[in-house]
């Protein structure tokens, strides 16, 4: 992998795990998602 590719989805996965991290349970919950999957999903980011 190149070494910006690599960058730009590490600065994906930070932005995610912000994103969802901001939000409340309620609003996780109203998505589908609870806090303990917010880093698995962040980090497809890398797949």
């Amino acid at each position: 992998m190149n070494p910006i590719r690599i960058a730009k989805n590490w600065i994906s996965y930070r932005r995610t795990m912000a994103e969802l991290g901001n939000l409340s349970n309620q609003a996780l919950s109203d998505i589908g998602i609870t806090r303990y999957e917010i880093r698995n999903i962040a980090s497809r980011s890398f797949r």
